[in-house]
C-alpha cells in the first residue's frame, strides 16, 4: 500500500468510489485506491477508537481495523488489484460508446495470456514478495507458510489437512484467477467471437478496411438452419458486390464513421447517467441493473401490459 505524491500539479483522482454495475464504476479503481490509502484509512480508524461517542462506534472501527491488519486482507487486496488491472483495459474498451470490435477481441487474448502468466511459479514468487514487503511496512503479521492452514471461522482443533503455502497458493491464488479465466472463456466462447470478428469486418472506418468476406460467411455456418447452400453462394456474391459499391461507387459512404445511430447511444448516455446522479444512492446494483433496462428501451417495454408483469412476478420460483 504505497504512498501519494502531493503537490501542485499532480491532479490525482484518489477518492474511494464504491464500484457499480456502470461505466464510471470501476472495482480496479477502488481497489487501487484502497491500497494507496491503506495508511491513511487505518489512522482515521485509530482516531475513530479513540474519540467515539458510543461503544457501537468504537466496537465498529476497532472490528475493521482487526479485519484489515490481516495477512488474508492485504493478499486479497493486492490480487485483486493484480487481477482486475489485467482486465481494466478490456473493461473500459467494452464500455466505450463507440466500440472497436477488433481491438476488443485483441485485449481479450491478452488478457487469457497475462493470466496464464500470472498463475505461473515465477510471477507467484515476485507477488508473495510484494504482499509481504507490505506486511511489514504496516507490521501485519505474516505466517510461516509451512503451518497447517486453520480457518479462522473454525476451532484450532480442527486445522485443514493442508498448509498454508497450499491455501493460499491453490485454494486462493489460482482459484481466484480460474475463475476469471473461466468468465472470459464463457462470455467470448467461440461462437461469440466468431461472430464479433465478423460484426467487426462491417466497420466503415478507413473505407471498410477491416472487410473480410471470409470472416463474414464464417457467421454464416453458425446458423445452418438460416442459410442453405444457395443463400450462402448468393451472400457471398452480395457481398462481394457491397463492398466495391460502398468503397467506390457510392459516395455517400466516403464519410460514413459508424452503423449505430448516435442520438439514441446519447440518449442511452443520458439516461445512465440521470440514473446515477437521481437515483443511485437509493438501490443495490441487481435493482440499479434491472431498472435500466426498461428505462432505456422504452419503445420495447411500452406494450408491456402490467397484468403480464404481475404474471412474471408469480411465476418466479422463492428464492
Amino acid at each position: 500500500m504505497g504512498e501519494l505524491k502531493t503537490g501542485r500539479g499532480l491532479h490525482q483522482e484518489v477518492d474511494i468510489s464504491r464500484a457499480c454495475n456502470t461505466r464510471w464504476g470501476s472495482h480496479f479503481k477502488s481497489f487501487n485506491c484502497f491500497i494507496l490509502k491503506f495508511g491513511t484509512i487505518m489512522d482515521i480508524l485509530d482516531n475513530i477508537v479513540e474519540t467515539a461517542h458510543s461503544m457501537d462506534e468504537r466496537s465498529r472501527a476497532t472490528g475493521y481495523i482487526r479485519i484489515a491488519q490481516t495477512y488474508e486482507v492485504a493478499f486479497m487486496l493486492h490480487l485483486m488489484k493484480e487481477v482486475l488491472g489485467i482486465t481494466n483495459d478490456l473493461s473500459t474498451c467494452l464500455q466505450k460508446k463507440e466500440q472497436d470490435i477488433a481491438n476488443a477481441m485483441l485485449l481479450v487474448k491478452v488478457a487469457k495470456r497475462r493470466l496464464q502468466e500470472l498463475r505461473e511459479n515465477e510471477r507467484w514468487d515476485l507477488f508473495v514478495v510484494e504482499v509481504s514487503a507490505v506486511c511489514i511496512k504496516y507490521n501485519i503479521v505474516v505466517p510461516n507458510f509451512d503451518e497447517p492452514y486453520v480457518n479462522s471461522g473454525r476451532s484450532r482443533r480442527k486445522s485443514a489437512d493442508y498448509t498454508i503455502f497450499h491455501h493460499y497458493r491453490v485454494e486462493v491464488f489460482c482459484k481466484v484467477i480460474d475463475w476469471q479465466l473461466q468468465e472470459l472463456n464463457d462470455r467470448f466462447d467461440e461462437v461469440t467471437t466468431e461472430l464479433l470478428y465478423g460484426v467487426a469486418c462491417l466497420n466503415p472506418v478507413d473505407s471498410f478496411s477491416s472487410f473480410d468476406i471470409q470472416k463474414i460467411m464464417r457467421m454464416t455456418e453458425l446458423y445452418p438452419d438460416d442459410f442453405d447452400e444457395l443463400s450462402m453462394c448468393a451472400l457471398e456474391n452480395q457481398l462481394a458486390n457491397y463492398i466495391i459499391d460502398v468503397r467506390d461507387i457510392d459516395k455517400r459512404f466516403s464519410d460514413l464513421h459508424g452503423l449505430f445511430a448516435t442520438a439514441s447511444v446519447e440518449r442511452a448516455f443520458s439516461g445512465m447517467k440521470f440514473i446515477k446522479n437521481e437515483l443511485r444512492s437509493r438501490m443495490n446494483d441487481d435493482f440499479l441493473s434491472g431498472y435500466m433496462v426498461p428505462f432505456m428501451e422504452k419503445d420495447v417495454f411500452k406494450d408491456v401490459s402490467m397484468d403480464d408483469i404481475i404474471l412474471s412476478f408469480q411465476a418466479m420460483k422463492p428464492r
